[in-house]
């Protein structure tokens, strides 16, 4: 399968001379979610579920960062660094393997998932362990970006933005459309600008509703949140680095940016997995944790709707542990009942 570079190089910031870095990125599912639909009040296939955990390393971030590293390559870079609450450690490690260079991820400290963490270490980054949150983390890759020359691979490098506005293409090219909702997390808020991007430039108008966590709610609270606290950690951030450009997505699509609580988060979490058959990590359901919660109040928006699941289950193994299984223990060879 080609790689999104490829599918989309004539929209897309590349020359003859850009190499093309690539796992096959992009080209996710979007699935049709009718236990959602019916759960949020909605008729049968209104609702859609963009898996952007079907990516390589499992997160969408695997969209922004093949054009990322492609073009730090192209321009010789010698590594690349950034600062992550996870998802994109493990996704600049592997693509930086593949394409030879050395790759450094800040870290906060104790606050990363086992899996994305393991990939970053598998995938042979240089860790450094940041005694703060992400906030903290990023100030710190900036510098050392400025000081080393390394190419920084985190939202605001305008690459990742242009890599990551594809999966917009990819959704109005399933449906012949755009769909007139769209549901999705926000945390440093790229990715929220990545899909206004996408679709503005191919003359699109879905409604942009965004998703934060209560504890790191920074856009809904109109402030900068200095201890942000969730069990969604891909979205634990309290300065998102596209703050203004996510206020923008809302304001020109005639959206909205909200919150919903761990609680919420959690259940959305459950029903996916057990409803759908969809496991995404925490931070992916707040989306439908968010549709829920307008359908709860009676202002879910109608029309078609598209749940944007940035990155899967096993990114997150530790969450699962809430959620007990009942055993039975039997002895083997023994009889059995159902």
């Amino acid at each position: 399968m080609i790689g999104l570079i490829e599918r989309w190089r004539d929209r897309l910031p590349v020359t003859p001379r850009t190499p093309l870095i690539t796992l096959g990125e992009g080209n996710t599912p979007l699935v049709i979610a009718d236990r959602v639909a019916e759960a949020a009040g909605l008729p049968k296939g209104s609702v859609r579920l963009k898996l952007e955990g079907m990516n390589p390393t499992g997160s969408f971030k695997d969209r922004g960062m093949t054009l990322a590293i492609s073009k730090a390559a192209e321009a010789g870079a010698t590594g690349v660094l950034c600062a992550s609450t996870g998802n994109t450690s493990a996704s600049a490690a592997a693509y930086a393997a593949r394409a030879g260079l050395r790759c450094v991820v800040f870290l906060p400290k104790g606050k990363v998932a086992a899996g994305k963490l393991s990939q970053a270490v598998m995938h042979g980054a240089e860790i450094v362990e940041v005694s703060g949150n992400f906030d903290a983390a990023l100030r710190m890759a900036n510098e050392a970006a400025k000081a080393k020359g390394f190419a920084l691979v985190n939202s605001s490098n305008p690459f990742r933005i242009e890599g990551q506005k594809t999966a917009a293409f990819e959704i109005a090219a399933d449906l012949g459309r755009a769909p007139d909702n769209h549901f999705m997390p926000v945390g440093n808020a790229g990715n929220i600008t990545a899909y206004w991007k996408g679709y503005t430039e191919l003359g699109l108008k879905p409604r942009m509703f965004g998703w934060q966590a209560a504890g790191a709610a920074p856009i809904v609270l109109g402030k900068v949140v200095k201890d942000p606290a969730t069990i969604a950690t891909a979205i634990r951030i309290g300065s998102p680095v596209s703050w203004k450009t996510a206020l923008a997505a809302r304001d020109e699509s005639g959206g909205a940016i909200d919150k919903v609580t761990d609680a919420e988060i959690l259940a959305a979490y459950r029903f996916l997995a057990r409803e759908e058959g969809v496991f995404c990590e925490p931070a992916s359901a707040a989306p439908v944790a968010g549709l829920f919660k307008l359908a709860k109040s009676k202002r879910v928006p109608k029309g078609l709707t598209v749940c944007v699941l940035t990155g899967h289950g096993l990114k997150d193994p530790g969450t699962t542990e809430r959620f007990k299984p009942v055993l039975r223990r039997v002895k083997a060879g023994g009889a059995f009942k159902l």
